[in-house]
């Protein structure tokens, strides 16, 4: 079978959608999918590739980096700088396909320069999924379940729930390979309205405020391992002054490049499996031998059933699995960054069913492992549940020990949602939704800057071989996205006011998720010959989408009152979006006709 030469291809029909999944696939990749109707054309909408079409060579002279496209309804138009093509002086190439000459970062794009492997992906879930949750208060999932049995019942039911997000998420970030997550997915699937106001509240509250507490409780756990007893006197800005250190190191280390963020990611991920192992084996050690420091080993979960005392109310379950789908929340997090992966169709599922059944399995064993050391009441009570544990089975140095796992646990975390927030942000500013400056790579002079270190000497060139990313050296990153995530991250850990941002993602957060979920149950309808490297259970998105509804339920009747701020502010960003977005959609009769490609291709076609 020949190689396809695109030179002489006569333009065929194709679907928007389909034109970046065969971006994404391999250079070899011969064959070529059915479009989504007979006649070539969307079955849903007709789609703006004027300024994207890879087999229109006219349109590469006139191309402007910084513009935007828009079709007809506004949905499923690929920004010619998100279109997962680069043009080089052969024509153009598959994405992260070996360019000529040197990066220059004015202008350049993160999707043209793959890096990311199966690994990073993982570490990347991996590390936002095992915070600080499980090595802290498991509390509200023992209370409101009632027993051991019924706990570890709850914690795998919310793993295998996150799970069913996540496999719905793989089949989108494969059909759409685009850096966002979500925001892609929403705005091509129902219109930039819903990229956009999922945006609003991300970048404004989602992103930065998780960060914010996972900042906040590594300040804590840092004060507690170096004051001991004495850290719940310590002031609380002290706890702040150290979580703005720590944001402060790791937004720097993700700015200097890819490789370095994504080999911190790494490390973290495998520390944080071997601290969840160690305890998982102390555990297992302590219930066989009976030893602990203080001489007094635990004996309740011999002497009792482990279902007595399960809870019958259906409300105490409901807050059992919200606690527990809270603490597996991560899983979307390599869809941020799916355009950057070397093989996003093969990796992107490989990646989420290798991190889900191991996160689950890591929880399982640890909270079992808590249950042979710790009693009843401490499991239900204590927002340091790793601490105590460290503490009666090795005394003082225990707790020490612990405490810096967790705060480690939290910095890989923080890490974790340092790389995909700004990546976020980039894509926002790459679409359109935010100011263009946050959609550049490096900052402005970093290419000459780039040059003159690769004249400097070879310290220097060592270290950009480390450090550096592969093609972009130093700096080859979302630098203004990065820094705008942590200045937005920097003010929630000041302000230090959790209880309505917990409200505004129980509603905000699954809000988009259901939505975002069920956009892959209308894509199946409407696109059914979209290119799907990986396809999961239609029951998939279903059971989602009723798990989604039932804690936004629960949320909406707990807190009503924060539920009215929470829609006040999405509904805040509609009037943003016809002035940021919306008005610049309008073209003139002229631009259309050259706008609407597809009309051009089917006459050419007969």
């Amino acid at each position: 079978m020949s190689r396809v030469n695109y030179a002489n291809l006569n333009p065929l029909p194709r679907d928007s959608l389909e034109l970046a999944s065969l971006a994404s696939s391999s250079p070899n990749h011969s064959h070529s999918s059915r479009s989504s109707s007979p006649s070539g054309i969307s079955s849903s909408r007709k789609h703006s590739l004027s300024n994207d079409d890879p087999l229109n060579s006219a349109t590469t002279a006139r191309s402007n980096p910084h513009s935007r496209s828009y079709s007809v309804s506004s949905a499923f138009d690929f920004a010619s700088n998100l279109f997962p093509l680069s043009s080089t002086a052969a024509g153009y190439s598959v994405l992260g396909a070996p360019g000529s000459g040197p990066v220059d970062l004015n202008g350049a794009s993160l999707e043209k320069h793959k890096s990311l492997t199966y690994l990073n992906g993982l570490s990347l879930i991996v590390g936002l999924i095992i915070g600080s949750g499980i090595f802290s208060s498991p509390a509200q999932v023992n209370t409101n379940a009632g027993s051991y049995g019924a706990s570890l019942i709850v914690w795998a039911v919310a793993g295998v729930l996150a799970w069913t997000g996540a496999a719905s998420y793989a089949e989108l970030g494969g059909a759409i390979p685009l850096n966002g997550g979500a925001q892609a997915y929403l705005s091509k699937i129902f219109g930039d309205w819903a990229g956009f106001l999922f945006t609003w509240s991300a970048v404004f509250v989602l992103k930065p405020g998780s960060a914010a507490i996972i900042a906040i409780v590594f300040g804590e756990y840092v004060v507690s391992a170096a004051v001991g007893a004495d850290a719940e006197s310590a002031s609380a800005w002290i706890n702040k002054g150290v979580a703005l250190a720590g944001l402060t190191v790791i937004t720097i280390l993700n700015c200097i490049s890819t490789r370095l963020a994504t080999r911190m990611g790494d490390v973290f991920m495998f520390f944080k499996f071997m601290a969840l192992l160690g305890i998982t084996i102390t555990g297992i050690v302590v219930a066989a031998t009976g030893f602990t420091w203080k001489g007094i080993p635990n004996t309740e979960w011999k002497a009792t059933g482990w279902f007595d005392g399960t809870s019958t109310d259906p409300s105490s379950w409901a807050v059992a699995i919200y606690a527990g789908l809270w603490a597996f929340d991560g899983w979307d997090n390599t869809n941020y960054v799916v355009g950057e992966f070397l093989h996003p169709a093969r990796d992107l599922p490989r990646v989420i069913h290798t991190a889900m059944p191991l996160v689950i399995i890591s929880y399982l064993l640890a909270s079992i492992a808590y249950i042979f050391v710790l009693p009843t009441s401490v499991i239900s009570s204590s927002n340091t549940i790793a601490v105590q544990f460290g503490s009666v089975v090795f005394g003082p140095v225990g707790s020490l020990v612990l405490a810096l796992i967790v705060s480690g646990s939290c910095i890989g975390a923080l890490n974790a949602a340092t790389f995909t927030s700004g990546r976020l942000v980039y894509a926002a500013g790459k679409e359109g939704f935010l100011p263009g400056l946050l959609g550049h790579i490096g900052m402005h002079g970093s290419s000459q800057s780039h040059n003159r270190l690769q004249r400097r000497s070879w310290v220097s060139r060592t270290v950009i071989r480390l450090i550096g990313d592969e093609e972009g050296g130093i700096g080859f990153t979302p630098i203004n996205a990065m820094l705008f995530n942590a200045l937005l991250t920097g003010a929630y850990i000041v302000v230090g006011e959790f209880g309505t941002l917990i409200t505004f993602y129980g509603v905000a957060g699954y809000t988009f998720y259901f939505i975002t979920v069920l956009g892959l149950i209308v894509l199946r309808v409407r696109e059914p010959y979209l290119e799907r490297p990986y396809r999961t259970w239609i029951s998939t998105p279903i059971i989602f989408c009723c798990v989604s509804l039932f804690l936004l339920s629960r949320a909406v009747f707990a807190k009503p009152g924060q539920t009215v701020v929470v829609v006040a502010f999405v509904a805040a960003g509609v009037p943003v979006y016809f002035w940021r977005v919306k008005g610049r959609g309008k073209r003139t009769k002229e631009e259309e006709t050259d706008w609407k490609f597809w009309g051009r291709w089917g006459r050419s076609g007969g």
